[in-house]
């Protein structure tokens, strides 16, 4: 914000809605705004270059146009004003303010009165004596003189010994600034003679008050120095008289600009003046001769050779000589880099040993350098930061497809390289399902509809697993595997599970047969009982479940019927009396199992459709899921249980009922080779796939025989 350019149009808006809102004068926000902007650019690290710019108020004015010139370097698109300073012979001050902004002079009062207390312990007063446009080389300006009368602290006010005298003592100062005002009006705006130097040179803080030093120069009776020697020791000056002829030129500059070396040029047919924007003549000079000047070549006056180069600049100061009634300015090349020095094809033995711009010009390209190596860094750094940003990205991913395949406290454990034990869950439940004459819609159906088809069941089934919180196994060909309880452990795992195939029968409606083009059916089975659960393999580590239980699940499902779902007398013993409606199927074969009395799940007398489908129950909530699922797909309502609150991961499996570990989504296998059997069997591998399509690859089991 601080090297924001802004329109004075922004600025004059903001001072009168400050005006309105406080109930002062423009003039008082303008110089309110004056005082802390000096104190601005004293707490900005300026406060020492500040200090050093004059040993007096008015040294310190004087050189305002300096540090103006300075500043510029560093904000390019600075407008800045420009200060004239006349010394009066009564201590007074009159400070001469141009500027191409008008409307913001009231600012200087603030500026000079903060930096009189703060530098100098002074006080002063400033009045307006005249306010004016003035035609300058850029056009009009505004220019308004400002009566300086300064005023010490330290000074004890005069006590009157009557109301007279008080009276008088009021109309003083008022009718010292009229008469002030009145003598400035009526002098003449010629150049007047100035002396050389004044009596009192500087005020010096000492301690805690005032000493005063004065100091008188001693000058020789003659120059002891002869014209060839000046011209050569000072290579960059001229002299010239009060109608721009030029009378002398060093040696360097007579090089890079040969037409000074004409007899009775002008010396506003070589140059331009750049700052401060003056008209060319000796009167406007001699009103900014405090000011540095600086002066560009006239690329029309040059050799044809050298028209194509940079112009040349030159910055230094205008020294006026009263005795011959000339004006000399001492100057040097403007120069910031030795890539400047080059492109004007000069070498650092052109400048004079003792002129400190060589020094300035081998700083200043360490600068750059380091400028520029700054520059390489930020930019290397803005890769880097964008660089981490897609590896946080992309680390993102690869830890949520590795909790997709493996349980999060496993996967941080095998990245760790550490070993996972197995653990034991004392009960949980283990639902499987499949789709009803998959076989015979395989052979009927192009291999990309099967996947389709299979794509949008298991997108549905995979919302319902996080919906009622139950863990999703693995899938095979048709073949859906989920489990309660495992693996954390849940006193509700067989609701879960129960609601979860419901959620199941009700899904598989939206799926449409390829074939005959009307819904799917599925076939599920549940069973409740223990397992043993662990990682298996290096390559590809799958977490898996072991025991009868998963084998017994799987002949739930493979003896079900359609649209059905299969209840084990275990899973039917864990859901009784939880608000079900079970009806007995009666006494079956099941293989390897001998008879065994089984049980239909129907539905839940205690959930909605929407609750066990995670769907929102009122208006109000379907707009909210609405405005979410437009932001995460994958939103769900999660359907909540009594135990929800109390699952807590363990890293022990010894006792599943009082440890848990951290739910994902893994990879596992059934529990026994009959299961391994029937889902390599034809029913679920004889589908012809495309080679350029992907779909689920079948995978062995972990068997515990």
């Amino acid at each position: 914000m601080t090297y924001t350019v802004y329109d004075d149009i922004i600025t004059i808006k903001l001072i009168r809605e400050a005006c309105k809102v406080l109930g002062v004068s423009m003039e008082t926000i303008l110089k309110l705004f004056g005082e802390y902007f000096f104190k601005f650019c004293k707490m900005s690290g300026y406060d020492r270059m500040l200090r050093t710019l004059g040993g007096s108020l008015t040294e310190f004015i004087e050189n305002l146009d300096a540090l103006h010139s300075y500043l510029t370097l560093s904000y390019q698109e600075m407008n800045a004003p420009s200060f004239r300073v006349e010394r009066g012979a009564d201590g007074k001050i009159l400070l001469h303010y141009y500027s191409d902004r008008s409307g913001l002079c009231h600012i200087v009062p603030g500026i000079i009165e903060a930096v009189a207390k703060d530098f100098f312990d002074t006080d002063v007063t400033m009045d307006i004596l005249d306010m004016n446009e003035e035609m300058e080389r850029t056009g009009k300006k505004e220019h308004v003189v400002f009566l300086i009368v300064q005023k010490s602290r330290g000074a004890k006010p005069y006590k009157s010994q009557d109301s007279q005298d008080v009276q008088r003592d009021q109309e003083a100062p008022q009718a010292a600034f009229l008469r002030t005002k009145e003598k400035y009006l009526s002098v003449s705006a010629c150049p007047v003679k100035k002396s050389h130097w004044d009596t009192v040179r500087s005020i010096v803080m000492f301690g805690k008050g005032h000493l005063m030093n004065t100091f008188e120069p001693v000058y020789p009776e003659r120059l002891w120095i002869e014209e060839k020697t000046f011209c050569n020791a000072f290579p960059f000056h001229i002299v010239f008289d009060e109608s721009l002829r030029v009378k002398q030129a060093g040696v360097n500059i007579q090089k890079y600009v040969p037409g000074l070396q004409t007899q009775k040029i002008r010396l506003d047919e070589c140059f331009s003046i750049i700052h401060p924007q003056v008209t060319f003549d000796i009167f406007s000079i001699c009103k900014f001769i405090n000011s540095p000047f600086v002066l560009k070549t006239r690329r029309e006056m040059l050799p044809e050779a050298w028209k194509s180069q940079p112009t040349l600049k030159l910055r230094g100061q205008m020294i006026w000589m009263e005795s011959m009634r000339c004006m000399m300015y001492l100057c040097s090349p403007k120069l910031r880099s030795l890539q400047e020095l080059e492109e004007h094809d000069m070498h650092l033995s052109d400048i004079a040993p003792h002129d400190t711009t060589r020094d300035l010009i081998l700083l200043n390209q360490q600068r750059l350098a380091e400028i520029e190596l700054s520059n390489q860094l930020e930019t290397k750094k803005e890769e880097l930061r964008v660089l981490s940003k897609h590896l946080a990205a992309e680390k993102k991913k690869t830890e949520t497809l590795l909790y997709a395949m493996l349980p999060e406290h496993v996967a941080n454990q095998l990245k760790e390289g550490q070993k996972v034990a197995a653990g034991e869950f004392k009960t949980c439940t283990i639902l499987f399902s499949d789709v009803v004459t998959f076989t015979n819609i395989c052979a009927a159906c192009e291999p990309i509809q099967i996947v389709n088809m299979l794509n949008s069941m298991y997108s549905k089934f995979d919302r319902l697993t996080s919906v009622h919180e139950v863990y999703k196994v693995e899938t095979i060909g048709d073949a859906y595997m989920v489990v309660g309880g495992v693996p954390v452990p849940a006193v509700s795992h067989a609701q879960r599970v129960a609601n979860f195939a419901l959620g199941m029968r009700i899904s598989a409606k939206e799926v449409m047969n390829p074939v005959t083009g009307e819904p799917i059916q599925i076939r599920v089975g549940i069973h409740t009982g223990p397992v043993l659960a662990g990682v298996v393999g290096d390559k590809m580590p799958r977490y898996c479940l072991f025991g009868d239980t998963v084998n017994t699940a799987s002949r739930m499902e493979s003896h079900g019927l359609p649209d059905k779902v299969h209840l084990s007398p275990t899973a039917y013993r864990a859901l009784e009396n939880q608000g079900f409606v079970i009806t007995e199927r009666g006494e079956i074969e099941v293989k390897g199992k001998g008879k065994m009395t089984t049980y239909f799940l129907i539905r839940n007398l205690n959930a909605t459709e929407e609750e066990i489908m995670g769907r929102p129950t009122t208006s109000l909530d379907r707009k909210e899921a609405s405005a979410q699922a437009n932001q995460v797909r994958s939103t769900v309502t999660v359907m909540r249980y009594a135990d929800s609150q109390q699952q807590l991961p363990c890293s022990d499996a010894a006792d599943a009922s009082d440890k848990s570990t951290p739910a994902g989504n893994p990879v596992a296998g059934r529990g026994s080779v009959e299961a391994a059997d029937r889902l390599q069997s034809s029913d679920r591998t004889k589908t012809h796939h495309s080679p350029n399509v992907t779909v689920p690859v079948p995978s062995g089991f972990c068997v515990l025989l």
